[in-house]
Order: C-alpha cells, then structure tokens, then sequence
C-alpha cells in the first residue's frame, strides 16, 4: 500500500488518506457567505476521495477580507450556508477543516479576474490595518497601525470565529499565519517595524500570534486538531526565516498546536521564490525534524509517485494539493491508480462504471 493512502490522526479525527485540499480563495462569497459555488467546489473534492477539505481563508472581520468577494464568520448568518458544505463533505467521507485569517495590510483589493489592485474607499474598498504603517506596494496607501487595544479586539474576533466554525461542523481549525496577512506581517521585519511589546525581537514580533493561538486553543475542543499555516520564509535578505519558523513551531507545539501547514514568501513583492517542482517540501521537512510536530507540505506537487514519496520518507505527514486540485478534484482516486492501490480509494457507486 503506498503510504499516501495511510490514514492519519491528530487528537480525535482521523483522515482516511494523507491528501489534503489546501485553502483556496474562489472569491466567490456574497457578504461573507458561501454560495453554490463553494458547496459545488468543495463537494467535488471530496467527493473525488480527499481526505481533508480545507475551506478558503476566511475573515474574523469584514475588513479582513482580501476582496469584497472573500469567505468570513464575522456573524452567526454566515453559519448555515457553510453548515450544509460540511454536512456533504462528511457524507463522502472528507474531514471539513476552515482557516480563519486576516489580509491586514493586503486587504481591500478587486477580485484577480478584476484586475487585483486595491480598491479605494469611493469605490466600496476600506483602509487596512497592519503592525505599522508600511504598504506592501510602495505606490499604495500606508494601512492603520493597529493599537494594542485594537489587536485585543481582533483576538477577540478570532476566538469567536472558532466558536462559529464548531457550530458550523468543522472538525479541524487552520490559522492563518502565512502569505504578508495579518499574522505573517507580525512576524517579518520586514513589515513589523514597531517598538512596543508587539515589535522588535523575536519574542515580541511573534507575540501577536501566541497569544491568538492560546486564545483559540481555549475555546476549539480538545477533541478537534488544530494548524498552523505559516509562510517558512520570506525569501529576502533581513526577512523571516526558516531556523525562525522552526523556533515559533515549537512553541505553537506547547500552545496546543497539532500541526504546522508549510508555506512560504509573500510578505514582500521582492521575494525571490526559487520556484520549482515541491519547492517548499524541504520546509515542511525542517520544522517536522527540528520541531518536533506534524507538518503538512505544499506548493507544486502534482504526481502521484512525487506526493507518495514525501509521506514514505517521514519528510511530511501530509500533502496538500493546491492547482492540481483545481486542475482535477479527483486526483486522489487517480493517484490511487497509478499507485496500485486503487482499493484504497473506491469511486462513489454513482461513478462505479466509470471505473469498471
């Protein structure tokens, strides 16, 4: 049996394989709440034999939100549409996770296939928020520097996003701590330029993050995992790094953190990404050795034998698939295939003959 078909368990849920969904925006929500779109998007996944479904970064706050077209659980009315995605996901035998995030001072941008850029006041767009007053173009606005008063509030928000994804069924819980968002620019100085408890060492720039995380942790149960994304490296001289990321693992590890979700850039436009076929596995491998947690890897892996190898070698727990997912929700049934194993991952009766 290739060890992609594993089944995994962290706390009290196990997945029936070590395939993941990595949290895709489709900025497709109307007012935070999901639509058919989601429910057809997700669905799809599990049905195509996933073993974790994670939902798309999903804002604690209205202004959280890259675009107006973004995910949230800012209100109980945002519950139900989400409710009835996990109900399906559970019926075809997917774990339904969320990740809870913050753009911070990435917010208030149009929508990719809209051109991106960021989307002024007078046009329906708001100012965002982030440790200091550093834009992440230069030609932008500098965003609202959050007072401590105000970071306290946005805990507030994140701990009672948690309360509504338990409510809404989900049995796993990402934060989002990756990608130049909220979080990450917390971390990075290169974005992090403040002199009180929340800037400066490395003690402080991850204090934001500890302190949410332990928040978090006391209200999601003890029963249900709970992740971490973070972004491993900035990629760029004076930036996060990776003997950093390992440092803030461990000791999201004795928080209660379950595993870590290994990413990396985005916290500057002049990263420079060495970009190539599971670039960002060796990360993911790092912070499990050095770690000592689980750790799920990502960022183009795309073959069958290229994810399988990764679990074998113990150089990640799980895969998470991002455009090949997009490109093929039934990849897993697929890989199952090409592996031999196809019995490790039988198609729904409705598409049995489809397999015969």
């Amino acid at each position: 049996m290739p060890h992609l078909f594993d089944s995994f368990t962290l706390r009290g849920v196990t997945l029936r394989n070590r395939i993941g969904v990595s949290p895709m925006c489709q900025y497709s929500s109307e007012d935070g709440r999901a639509t058919d779109w989601h429910l057809v998007h997700l669905g799809a996944r599990a049905v195509g034999g996933a073993g974790l479904i994670i939902c798309e970064a999903t804002a604690v706050e209205p202004r959280g939100r890259i675009t107006p077209g973004d995910a949230g659980l800012w209100c109980d009315d945002q519950v139900e549409t989400l409710a009835r995605i996990n109900r399906f996901l559970r019926s075809h035998g997917a774990v339904a996770a969320i990740q809870l995030a913050h753009a911070g001072r990435k917010a208030s941008t149009a929508r990719p296939w809209e051109g991106g850029g960021r989307v002024p006041a007078s046009a329906g767009g708001w100012t965002p928020v982030a440790p200091s007053p550093v834009p992440f173009h230069p030609d932008d606005p500098p965003p609202h520097e959050l007072t401590a008063a105000e970071l306290a509030e946005l805990q507030g928000a994140f701990v009672t996003a948690a309360r509504r994804a338990l409510a809404a069924g989900y049995e796993w819980l990402e934060l989002h701590a990756a990608h130049g968002y909220l979080m990450h620019s917390f971390h990075s100085p290169l974005s992090n330029r403040r002199t009180d408890a929340y800037g400066g060492s490395f003690e402080n720039r991850t204090r934001f993050t500890l302190e949410t995380t332990r928040a978090v942790r006391r209200v999601w149960p003890e029963r249900l995992p709970l992740a971490v994304r973070l972004s491993c490296t900035d990629w760029y001289d004076g930036g996060w790094t990776l003997e950093e990321s390992v440092e803030l693992a461990r000791r999201l590890r004795d928080e209660g953190v379950d595993l870590i979700d290994c990413s990396s850039g985005g916290g500057t436009p002049h990263a420079r990404v060495p970009a190539g076929a599971g670039f960002q596995v060796p990360l993911a491998e790092a912070v499990r050795r050095d770690a000592g947690i689980a750790t799920a890897a990502v960022g183009l892996i795309t073959e069958p034998m290229q994810a399988d190898e990764i679990v074998r070698n113990g150089r990640a727990d799980l895969v998470l698939l991002g455009r090949a997912a997009l490109r093929n929700p039934h990849w897993p049934r697929d890989a199952a295939r090409a592996l031999g194993a196809t019995a490790a991952c039988p198609p729904p009766v409705q598409y049995a003959r489809a397999y015969a």
